[in-house]
């Protein structure tokens, strides 16, 4: 996989920080392995994007108590990323500025949602931003981060992966780094931060 030499910020991109929970991180209800490995980097990528001025969004699962995801009803995982629970919140460890736009998904009992796109008002507020361009980071690879950028590119923008800062939660082998040949065989540019331009 190559990544860029060098990639410049541009006044109509947008960087989306993907589901930095409690419930996510060692400790949680449904830890990614290593997931807190990608925080630090985020925060750099923050504050790249915020010296800039430019938008950021953080997006979280916001979940009712009796979720479909939830194999106490019938889904595939445990109880996790309750709304207003400490699970669900966003780590402390995590910089996101006071004006970061906050994306709630999965919010209906009924209905799993691990795109950020999907029944969210993201796709709006990229348009009113003039946003042309997404940079995705965050938790997991092949669930969350593959789903938004997937519908990202339906919906006409340029994605930018963030290899440095996804982490994979692997139920299969492999799992992870398939979704990062997905992404990149539908367009994706992956990216490292040594690659943004100062």
């Amino acid at each position: 996989m190559s990544t860029p030499s060098k990639v410049r910020l541009a006044t109509d991109d947008a960087l989306i920080v993907t589901d930095i929970q409690h419930d996510f991180l060692p400790g949680g209800r449904l830890a990614v392995l290593h997931g807190d490995e990608v925080i630090p980097v985020l925060n750099r990528y923050i504050a790249l994007f915020r010296c800039r001025s430019l938008t950021i969004f953080a997006t979280r699962d916001w979940h009712p108590p009796d979720h479909c995801s939830f194999r106490s009803h019938g889904g595939p995982w445990p109880i996790h990323c309750v709304a207003d629970t400490h699970g669900a919140a966003f780590s402390e460890k995590l910089d996101l500025p006071a004006d970061a736009i906050v994306i709630s998904k999965a919010t209906r009992s009924e209905r799993e949602a691990y795109s950020s796109f999907e029944g969210t008002d993201l796709n709006r507020r990229l348009r009113e931003e003039g946003i042309h361009r997404l940079f995705v980071g965050g938790l997991t690879t092949e669930y969350c981060v593959l789903a938004t950028a997937k519908d990202a590119v339906h919906n006409g923008y340029r994605v930018v992966l963030l290899i440095d800062a996804i982490r994979a939660i692997d139920v299969t082998p492999g799992d992870g780094e398939r979704a990062i040949d997905e992404m990149l065989r539908l367009g994706a540019t992956p990216l490292c931060l040594e690659a943004v331009a100062a």
